[in-house]
């Protein structure tokens, strides 16, 4: 009987998609701590799921984006069962921004359902280990923005999930830091609507301290719009809001000046789920503090975390879709007004310390400029064959960093200390290294051989190229470079001047590491 009740109601949807034409979804707007819906202030909190079945098809050359927005036909077969556990807000960890995401945001806004949108992918995303913020992965994100703000239904974007899980890779938070602050700055650049930019961040407790804090201090233009936690602490049938840890990471977020909500929550480790954590999170003291929580996963995976699965189409419910469903249906959190609230925890956090459990400084990687990227290439005498495959690009680097050409071109983001370019493609840095590798050996012609993988060329320096140039530091980039993001000429966002960075006594392997970003896939990984 469920079934095929369900089977009517996916008819029913069907028909609504295709024939009935709906005001657009009210924005939903962030204030103080809150969210709330833009045009009739009342409260907002998220509940949700998150929705994604293997986030990506990897080979070593591609990647193809599993992308469940642009499935129309998957979004039509899932909303009843979406709506039958009452869910007001999905979150999707990878966008394929080249598809038509058209149907699925239309029919899901249609009936109150809003989407987090993650901007990474699996191949471009900040890489815990060896971060770096680039014209890449710059571009990378903007295109997701570019695509999903035209959606009244979008409710915001996570510019990093996960990047630093352990005391070792907490300097990877400088990097995902100065992508808040160039998505934040890129989103008021093109007069969207404002859509809030955030973090998900894994719940380790020997960094949580670090993050949370470093994720809302400094100002406004560089701190995160809301702050995503990934949570699995509600683990036995026996837990409660004190003994699972809810009640501990309650108490910490309580003066947050920005919305917090559950990005992740459903620990599976003595299944079957309950769920009974679902009404506390919307009960005081939770709802109080945190905006609701997406529940991981719908899809089920290989970690056996789904509420449902899907074999040729067709899906079957399991038994945490009904134990979810029956905690959920009975959520019914007490909702303010926008204009009946005043925020009392506006203050910004104070920024950790570099030392101990935290090693990201408050100095951020410049912003992403493709015209100084471009006009160092210009302005070099040796660079990479444009041919030049990725594939070679490890044993370069290795080479010129090797020998001491790299000065220009990394970053270290405990040290707060990031060459001029740094933040440009991997193929620039390379033309760039490898053109300072050539004026260390005075500009010998056997310098710029490479084993026949790079040539010399006429320099070339157009408009206010030369001025920008000057300013990084020459060919060498050891100065400082405040061009905006994409290429602007403005001064650079708070948080974005660059210190002249030192000599670095690099070894052939850390150069290898170092080298993985030009093809490595992105370290924030999605699942568990």
């Amino acid at each position: 009987m469920v079934v095929a009740k369900l089977a009517s109601l996916a008819v029913a949807a069907t028909a609504l998609f295709a024939s009935v034409v709906n005001a657009d979804p009210d924005p939903i707007v962030i204030k103080g701590s809150k969210f709330f819906y833009k045009t009739n202030g009342t409260q907002f909190f998220i509940r949700g799921v998150d929705y994604q079945q293997n986030p990506s098809t990897l080979s070593s050359s591609t990647a193809t984006i599993n992308d469940p927005l642009a499935d129309s036909s998957g979004c039509k077969r899932d909303l009843p069962y979406l709506l039958k556990i009452r869910t007001n807000a999905v979150r999707v960890y990878a966008i394929d921004p080249t598809q038509s995401h058209d149907d699925c945001m239309k029919l899901f806004g249609d009936n109150g359902i809003y989407v987090i949108a993650d901007l990474s992918s699996p191949e471009l995303s900040i890489n815990r280990e060896d971060p770096t913020w680039t014209i890449d992965l710059y571009n990378r994100y903007t295109s997701v923005v570019d695509l999903m703000a035209k959606y009244t239904n979008t409710l915001g974007f996570f510019a990093g999930n996960e990047v630093s899980n352990n005391l070792n890779n907490t300097q990877s938070m400088a990097y995902v830091k100065a992508a808040v602050r160039d998505m934040k700055s890129y989103i008021k650049s093109k007069s969207y609507r404002s859509i809030g930019v955030g973090y998900a961040t894994d719940d380790d407790a020997t960094i949580r301290d670090g993050v949370r804090p470093y994720m809302n201090c400094d100002s406004s233009d560089v701190s995160v719009d809301f702050f995503g936690y990934n949570i699995y602490e509600w683990c036995k049938p026996s837990d409660n809001y004190q003994t699972s840890g809810y009640s501990d990471r309650t108490a910490e977020f309580k003066n947050y000046s920005v919305p917090v909500f559950f990005a992740e929550y459903g620990c599976n480790t003595s299944p079957p789920r309950l769920f009974r954590d679902t009404p506390v999170l919307f009960s005081p003291p939770m709802s109080d503090v945190w905006s609701g929580g997406l529940v991981y996963e719908y899809f089920n995976d290989v970690n056996k975390f789904g509420l449902v699965t899907v074999s040729n189409g067709a899906l079957q419910t399991l038994s945490d879709f009904n134990a979810y469903a029956t905690q959920v249906a009975s959520v019914k959190p007490s909702l303010m007004t926008a204009s009946a609230y005043s925020p009392t925890n506006t203050a910004l956090q104070t920024c950790p310390g570099v030392g101990g459990n935290w090693n990201a400084s408050s100095t951020l990687p410049p912003a992403p400029n493709n015209d100084l990227c471009n006009c160092a290439v210009s302005n070099a005498t040796c660079v990479a064959n444009s041919d030049l495959s990725t594939d070679d690009y490890g044993d370069l680097f290795s080479f010129v960093c090797g020998a001491g050409a790299c000065d220009g071109i990394i970053g270290d983001g405990s040290k707060g200390e990031y060459g001029a370019f740094s933040m440009c493609s991997a193929k620039q840095r390379l033309s760039i290294a490898m053109n300072a590798y050539y004026i260390m050996q005075g500009g010998d012609s056997q310098a710029c051989s490479f084993g026949g993988k790079a040539s010399t060329q006429t320099p070339s320096i157009a408009g206010s190229c030369g001025a920008s140039l000057t300013q990084a530091g020459g060919a060498l980039g050891t100065g400082t470079s405040t061009a905006g993001a994409s290429g602007g000429s403005s001064s650079s966002s708070s948080g974005a001047s660059v210190s002249v960075l030192p000599t670095f006594d690099f070894g052939v392997l850390a150069v290898g590491a170092y080298t993985v970003v030009a093809t490595a896939l992105g370290a924030g990984l999605f699942w568990l």
